[in-house]
């Protein structure tokens, strides 16, 4: 016999509790059902913490695209974070406020959505908050993980000859809904951060052209040159080309939430990476660090001209 849906705020998180209750791995001694979770985590691990708010109308349309489709994109892009460090992702909470019509539905499908990422990448979901109200959908999630033995890749460690590599084709993420569905490269950080040292590590969630600014700064104010011959164009963002006008590599370089990860090694370990990537990354080598501050795309026909990071910005639009 089905269970009946939940009717009140309490039913609604033991119908939670109870699905999570048989997947709760070791690293969480206590999950749902009381005032704090209560996590153990490995002895002499570093903790990594992150947290993104997702709210409807900016980051997704909760008619159009349905609460599955959200809640896995919410844990999605902070399982993505915990890949940008190389890091392995163990629990996460999560915080809503839900719709006033409809609340319950939504928070089925949320959880829907987050399981899916969560069954696969082993993360509990160790509790949070729900609320309703008369306004529109906010969700907010945080994953706790823990860095491995080499440590936590960080933005700050580029230095000048080191190559740039990007995991996949960029561009265009919003015109099928892509960005709805990122695929954490956990994975892939792993399998790369075991084979040789990373220098810099971070996901591409504003656009390459800004989270390599990122990368840049924190290492000192260096600079780079990209290869437009060699940035891999998603099909997405060529057929935006076809639509908008807007060139196709414009859209690889500033459209963001790829959550592909850009990656920065020395020289020769980038060359052994595109001779066998470790399985199960997949490679695009599209540029180098140069100790002259600033961005520079190198065009196909060989010219070098400054670029400026214009990939997304919350505040951009603020006066």
């Amino acid at each position: 016999m089905n269970e009946p849906d939940p009717t009140t705020e309490l039913a609604l998180i033991h119908w939670i509790r109870q699905r999570e209750r048989s997947r709760t791995g070791p690293w969480t001694r206590q999950g749902i059902g009381d005032d704090c979770a209560i996590l153990v985590p490995s002895p002499g691990s570093d903790l990594l913490v992150t947290t993104d708010m997702l709210m409807d109308g900016r980051h997704f349309r909760l008619e159009e695209d349905g609460p599955e489709a959200v809640g896995y994109k919410a844990l999605g892009v902070n399982l993505s974070d915990i890949a940008a460090m190389a890091g392995v992702p163990r629990a996460a909470v999560v915080a809503v406020a839900l719709p006033r019509l409809g609340a319950v539905r939504v928070a089925q499908g949320l959880h829907d959505g987050m399981r899916k990422l969560a069954e696969r990448f082993g993360v509990d979901l160790a509790g949070g908050d729900t609320n309703a109200w008369d306004g529109p959908l906010v969700i907010c999630v945080t994953v706790l993980g823990e860095a491995t033995a080499r440590g936590a890749v960080r933005r700050a460690g580029a230095r000048p000859g080191d190559a740039i590599l990007v995991t996949g084709p960029l561009g265009g993420s919003l015109f099928a809904g892509r960005h709805l569905h990122p695929e954490p490269r956990i994975n892939e950080a792993l399998a790369l951060h075991q084979a040789a040292p990373l220098h810099a590590l971070i996901d591409i969630s504003d656009g390459l052209s800004s989270d390599l600014a990122h990368i840049l700064a924190e290492s000192g104010g260096l600079g780079a040159v990209l290869e437009a011959a060699a940035i891999p164009i998603h099909t997405d963002a060529r057929e935006m080309s076809r639509r908008d006008g807007i060139p196709a590599l414009d859209h690889a370089l500033n459209d963001g939430e790829d959550f592909e990860l850009c990656l920065v090694v020395a020289d020769d370990d980038a060359a052994r990476f595109m001779a066998r990537p470790p399985a199960p990354a997949l490679l695009y080598r599209v540029g180098e660090v140069t100790i002259v501050p600033g961005l520079q795309l190198r065009t196909e026909g060989g010219q070098v001209e400054t670029i400026s990071p214009r990939g997304f910005d919350h505040f951009r639009t603020i006066p």
